[in-house]
C-alpha cells in the first residue's frame, strides 16, 4: 500500500488540455509546438549569425521547412499507429485531425530537412551548416513541445509507485463520455493510475544533449553536418530506453515496438555520419553568399574605376584634384606665402597644420 507521504509527491495532471473562448478552442499541444518553433527560430538565428551568417535566413527557410515538418511528423504518426485511424471502428477522417496530437519526431525531422533543402537551395546556403546551427534549437523546440502531452495526459509510461510517479485523472467531455484520454475533456478528479513521466523522461534528456551540444561546439568548432548528426544521435538513445517504457498502445514488430526500432536504426547511421563526415566547419563567408556577391560588385566597380556615386571616373578625378591642390600649397609655400590660419583645407586641417572638426565628426 502506497503511503501518505509517497502520494503527496506524485506529480498531478493538468485538469484539462483545451479552452474554449466562444467557438474558439485554445489547445495546451498546439500552443507548446508554437512555443517551440519560435524559440527555435529566435534560437537559431542568433547561432546562424554567430557563425556567418545573415539575420532572418532561418525564418525564411522556416516557412519551407516548419509546415513539411508538421506533414511529415503527422505521416510518420499515422503510419506507425495506423490501427487508430483505420482499424476496426475508427474514423479516418481523424487522421487529419493534428490538433489533437499525434506527431513522430522523425517523420518532421525528415520532411522538415526537405523543406530546409528547398529554402537552402533557393539561398545558395549548405543545407549541413544549416543543420549545424539549427541542432541545439531544433531539440529545445523538441523538449517544450513535450508539455503537451503532458496536458493531453498521453504517451506516458507504465504504472510505478516511485515518488515522481503522474497521476493520470478520469477526465468527462460535454458528451457524457468519461476516459482518461479524453483530450476535449476536464478532470474530475478521481486518480485512474500513477504512471510514469515519460514525457518529462524525454524532456529532461533533451535538455541535457542541448546543453551537450552547445559545450561540444563551443570546444571543437565542428560543421558540415556533424552537430546535426551528434543531436539525432543523442536524441535517437535517450528515446531507445524511454520508448521501452511506454505503456500506450503502438504498432510492433516480433513484440518490439517499431519505434524502438527507428530509434536504433537511426542512432548507428547519425554516429556513421558523425565519425566519417567532412571535418572542420565551414568557412563563414560560405554561409552568407548574397554578401560574397556585394563583396565582388564592389570590387568590380573599383577596378573600373567607377566612384561612391556610380559614375566612372568620379574617385579618380577627386584623387587628382586633391594631388593638385597639395602641390599648389607645396608651391605657394616655398615662395614664403604665410597660409590663412581662417581658412581649412580639404582633408579638414586648419591653415597652422592643426587638425580641424569637420561636419559629421564626434568631438
Amino acid at each position: 500500500m502506497t503511503s501518505t507521504a509517497t502520494v503527496l509527491a506524485y506529480l498531478p495532471s493538468p485538469p484539462q488540455g483545451v479552452w474554449y473562448v466562444g467557438p474558439l478552442a485554445l489547445r495546451a499541444y498546439a500552443l507548446c509546438i508554437i512555443v517551440g518553433i519560435i524559440v527555435a527560430i529566435w534560437w537559431g538565428d542568433r547561432r546562424w549569425v554567430a557563425r556567418g551568417g545573415r539575420a532572418g535566413t532561418v525564418l525564411d527557410i522556416a516557412v519551407w521547412a516548419v509546415p513539411f515538418g508538421l506533414i511529415g511528423g503527422r505521416l510518420y504518426h499515422v503510419a506507425t499507429d495506423w490501427q487508430k485511424y483505420f482499424g476496426e471502428g475508427a474514423d479516418p477522417i481523424d487522421a487529419l485531425k493534428i490538433w489533437e496530437g499525434g506527431l513522430g519526431i522523425w517523420g518532421a525531422v525528415a520532411f522538415g530537412a526537405v523543406g530546409a533543402w528547398i529554402g537552402c537551395r533557393r539561398r545558395g546556403i549548405p543545407l549541413p551548416a544549416f543543420g549545424d546551427a539549427l541542432a541545439p534549437a531544433i531539440l529545445l523546440a523538441q523538449a517544450i513541445g513535450r508539455l503537451g502531452n503532458w496536458f493531453n495526459q498521453e504517451l506516458y509510461g507504465r504504472e510505478t509507485t516511485v515518488p515522481w510517479g503522474l497521476e493520470i485523472y478520469e477526465r468527462t467531455d460535454d458528451a457524457g463520455r468519461s476516459a482518461p484520454g479524453l483530450i476535449d475533456g476536464v478532470s474530475t478528479g478521481e486518480v485512474a493510475f500513477v504512471v510514469h513521466p515519460t514525457f518529462l523522461y524525454e524532456l529532461l534528456w533533451n535538455v541535457a544533449i542541448v546543453v551537450l551540444l552547445v559545450l561540444v561546439d563551443r570546444k571543437f568548432a565542428i560543421g558540415h553536418g556533424r552537430l546535426f548528426a551528434l543531436y539525432v544521435a543523442g536524441y535517437c538513445a535517450g528515446r531507445f530506453w524511454i520508448e521501452l517504457m511506454r505503456a500506450d498502445t503502438a504498432t510492433e514488430i516480433a513484440g518490439i515496438r517499431v519505434n524502438t526500432f527507428t530509434s536504433g536504426i537511426v542512432f548507428v547511421l547519425a554516429v556513421a555520419y558523425v565519425i566519417f563526415a567532412r571535418k572542420g566547419r565551414e568557412a563563414p563567408e560560405t554561409l552568407d553568399p548574397s554578401a560574397s556577391k556585394s563583396d565582388d560588385a564592389a570590387v568590380s566597380s573599383a577596378a573600373a574605376g567607377e566612384g561612391p556615386a556610380g559614375k566612372d571616373g568620379d574617385a579618380g578625378k577627386d584623387d587628382t584634384d586633391t594631388e593638385r591642390t597639395d602641390r599648389g600649397e607645396q608651391h605657394s609655400n616655398t615662395r614664403g606665402e604665410t597660409p590663412d590660419p581662417d581658412k581649412s583645407d580639404s582633408a579638414g586641417k586648419v591653415g597652422n597644420g592643426t587638425p580641424g572638426t569637420s561636419k559629421g565628426e564626434t568631438q
